[in-house]
């Protein structure tokens, strides 16, 4: 630490992302990725801007894209923010939305950036205990003095909160707004999106990187009403008015487009989950019931990080959480219907069954 360092930079305690290692035939479970390639049409909307417009900026407003969304979720582009993926974007929301000296709430086994930005922007913060099974306690969320975030489905627990339980958390805090965080939500039963045009209250916060198959473009976006799209945009272009690329800007746009290939790559993720959830209780695990693209496990034998360090060993990489209360839980990432295969039979031999 220097004495030339800011006080922001020295409160700042970096987010520490899932591993990236580089090596071939590596079955990498660990970063919640998609296993299968995007929409074709993202591809020939990205070749097609290659071809002659890197030379000029991107738009700022990302109008198309934004249009595009707004469509696809009966809203209006002004109801859209658009940013450099969703950790950007929750980045801004904390900015915009919530006061330093008023506590806000999030649940103290959760998305591990939203302390990171809490302390970051010195916003104080309260990190509510979930219950024994993981759930959330609706009530522990009403009249937070600040605001409230909510990964649904939850990471790394893999648990959906049911839409009338999120709709009763915004109704009860009708002077602070409530982030619903939905990477997850295309593998679960229903956005809180819909829910939009009741309260003014409410941000959910979406990615392209997992259902749409574009982790390496970084695009996510936000949905409200206009008037905290707004704030959004006054954060982004006090920092940046050209957050997103060309090629991300069309990219995604085109994996709105390609309604089809989506909901393909989606239901078979989906089902594949579904599949390994019961191959892994056949195990002994204890699997928890999942709304998203990983699972989210213990076993009664063996510890969390024997099973981690020995599936390292045999080039498959999963999460593993070295702090309580989910120090004997891993996160498994939903691969290809192969890779998951691979995964049980290494399974298999390390527990000796």
């Amino acid at each position: 630490m220097s004495k030339f360092w800011s006080s922001m930079a020295k409160r700042a305690e970096p987010y520490v992302p899932g591993e990236q290692i580089e090596q071939v035939n590596l079955v990498k479970l660990n970063t919640n990725e998609n296993p299968y390639p995007p929409s074709p049409m993202v591809l020939k909307a990205i070749e097609e801007e290659l071809a002659g417009s890197l030379h000029l900026y991107p738009s700022p407003t990302a109008d198309n894209l934004r249009n595009t969304i707004g469509s696809y979720y009966n809203m209006t582009a002004n109801e859209v923010f658009v940013g450099n993926g969703s950790d950007e974007v929750l980045a801004f929301s904390f900015m915009a939305f919530f006061e330093p000296g008023k506590a806000i709430r999030f649940p103290n086994v959760t998305y591990s950036f939203y302390p990171v930005y809490a302390k970051l922007f010195d916003i104080p913060y309260e990190e509510v205990n979930l219950n024994e099974d993981f759930t959330i306690q609706t009530e522990d969320y009403f009249h937070s003095e600040g605001g409230v975030i909510i990964p649904n489905p939850n990471a790394p627990t893999s648990l959906y909160v049911g839409i009338e339980y999120i709709e009763e958390i915004v109704k009860n805090n009708p002077n602070q707004v409530v982030i619903i965080d939905e990477a997850y939500v295309d593998f679960a039963k229903q956005s809180a999106a819909s829910l939009i045009q009741k309260y003014d209250n409410l941000l959910v916060v979406q990615t392209t990187s997992k259902s749409r198959a574009l982790a390496g473009l970084r695009v996510g976006f936000a949905l409200g009403n206009a008037s905290l799209i707004d704030a959004l945009i006054r954060m982004k272009d006090s920092f940046n008015s050209y957050t997103v690329d060309r090629l991300a800007l069309v990219g995604a746009q085109a994996s709105f487009e390609d309604d089809a290939y989506f909901k393909e790559i989606t239901e078979r993720i989906v089902s594949t989950r579904e599949t390994v959830s019961e191959k892994m209780k056949q195990l002994e695990f204890t699997v928890l019931p999942s709304q998203a693209n990983f699972v989210f496990v213990s076993h009664p034998r063996v510890s969390a990080e024997i099973l981690y360090t020995e599936l390292k060993k045999e080039n498959i990489v999963v999460r593993f959480f070295d702090k309580e209360p989910i120090s004997n839980f891993l996160r498994i990432t939903i691969g290809t219907d192969a890779q998951m295969e691979e995964l049980i039979s290494t399974l298999k031999r390390i527990l000796a069954i």
